[in-house]
Order: structure tokens, then sequence, then C-alpha cells
């Protein structure tokens, strides 16, 4: 097996842990909850072909749904998170001139283009997914507010994570 694939393993590994046994039972304020398990999504390899990513977000999607006693809500909200997440790079990685570039980690792409890549996918994520959890627009603002409030949450998690795992590397 590829070191690739091996160290995909593990990081879908780690972020179902993290998510289920730690930051299951985390919310602030009834608004803000965290879910930085879809950094898994976001960190797969730019040459990581539809046919592949697709299943894995529904896979990943339905590990967080078995846990979380969602009965699909992760899994469709993880298949446009990747849906999403192709349309961006397509536009934003060759657009920038990172061809070159293996994933779209925090040390290889920079700040800036990491950051507005995960503030983006994750309001879409997060839209998504409270949008069918509550399966009306009655309480549209409530649903805005949580989006948003977790949306911050997850992002922030997700640049602590990129700063303390991933080191600083010089792009060519």
């Amino acid at each position: 097996m590829s070191r690739t694939i091996i160290y995909n393993i593990i990081r879908f590994v780690v972020v179902v842990f993290v998510q289920v046994f730690l930051l299951k039972n985390i919310t602030l304020y009834n608004l803000s909850t965290p879910y930085p398990y879809i950094l898994f999504v976001l960190l797969l390899p730019f040459e990581t072909p539809n046919l592949l990513l697709f299943p894995l977000a529904f896979i990943l999607g339905l590990t967080i749904d078995a846990f979380y006693d969602t009965p699909g809500l992760h899994a469709a909200a993880c298949v446009v998170l990747a849906l999403v997440r192709v349309m961006f790079i397509s536009i934003t990685v060759q657009k920038d001139g990172f061809d070159n570039e293996p994933e779209p980690t925090l040390s290889i792409m920079g700040f800036r283009w990491f950051f507005t890549y995960a503030i983006i996918l994750t309001v879409i994520h997060h839209f998504f997914l409270f949008i069918l959890e509550a399966f009306t627009f009655s309480s549209l603002l409530f649903i805005l507010q949580r989006v948003v409030t977790s949306t911050i949450f997850t992002v922030f998690l997700m640049l602590i994570t990129g700063l303390l795992f991933f080191r600083k590397r010089e792009r060519k």
C-alpha cells in the first residue's frame, strides 16, 4: 500500500475518533457545534479521483451518522462538501498556479488560500447540514446563526490543527 493511502486511513480514524469521542457533546449556548471531521475531505490530495472522493465523503458522513443517530444528514452534507471541493479546487488551483502541489494543507498552500478554502467549504457543509436537520425554512435566522457560529468554531479548530501538525514547507 502506498504511504498516502495509509496516512489517509489513519487520518480518517483519527478525525472520526476525535469527533465522536471528544467533540460530540460540545456545544456553546446551543448555537455552536464543532464539526472538524470534515477536515478529512478537505485534506485529501488534489489528484484524488472523483470516483473515490465521493464514496469516501459518503462513508465519512455515514460513520458520523452512525454515532450521532442522524439518518444520513452528515452523509448528505459530506457529499455536498465533496462536490463543492471539486468545484473550488478546479477554479482556484489552476488559476493560482498550484498545479504541482500534492494536497491542500495549511503549510503547503499558505494561510490565505487555506483559510478561504476552509471557510467557504465549511459554511456550505454546515448550511446544508443544519437545513436538513431543521427541515424547514421557518427558523432560517436560527439556522444562519448556527451556521456562522459553528463555522467559526470549526474553522478555528481546523486552523489550530493545521498549525500544530503540519510543518511549514516552501513552495517552489
